[in-house]
């Protein structure tokens, strides 16, 4: 069967049966086309779009199901507060996220620094220790773990491991806004 009798028998089953116009042959090519409007048409791919859609959705669904797919979600996380216990407050108009990987050299020290608005790191490697120069608190953060760090507070940070500490950044900053002020 042409590419065209198979789209003539795919249309067919969409609309339920083929209509054929007399006073063609019935075996020429044009006697197969079904003889519809464009409504019809518009109408019908609709709804075979939304089959589509909805068929997509459950495996997207199922996807998500943690009944043996290969999909497995692992919460890393939760926190209401910064590192040295403020409450998460976010930038109140234009919003930005900003996303940044860093990698910091065994033994090397960030110099002293505050961010005016929320940052989120994920360490992905190695083993860093923040101590806020305010207060002489201190916090380790070492492979899988998530920090909130403090928000307009001085602090720095160290490698204190003998491998690069690797960090994903998030920052939510007010648009166009850097989020690290160092100390003068």
């Amino acid at each position: 069967m042409d590419a065209l009798g198979a789209l003539a028998v795919t249309l067919a089953d969409i609309d339920g049966g083929l209509r054929r116009e007399p006073s063609l042959r019935a075996d020429a090519t044009c006697a197969i086309l079904p003889t519809i409007s464009w409504e019809e048409i518009v109408r019908k791919n609709l709804a075979l779009a939304l089959l589509l859609a909805a068929a997509l959705s459950s495996t997207a669904a199922n996807a998500l199901d943690n009944s043996g797919t290969p999909v497995a979600v692992t919460p890393l996380a939760t926190k209401t507060t910064t590192a040295s216990g403020q409450p998460i407050t976010l930038p109140q108009k234009n919003v930005e996220v900003q996303v940044s990987a860093y990698q910091i050299a065994p033994g090397a020290t960030l110099p002293v620094h505050k961010h005016p608005f929320p940052r989120y790191a994920y360490v992905e490697a190695g083993t860093l220790k923040v101590t806020n120069v305010e207060t002489g608190n201190s916090n380790t953060y070492k492979t899988g773990d998530f920090i909130v760090e403090m928000i307009g507070q001085w602090h720095q940070a160290t490698n204190i491991g003998a491998d690069p500490v690797k960090l994903l950044v998030i920052d939510q900053v007010e648009q166009g806004a850097k989020n690290t002020i160092l100390k003068q």
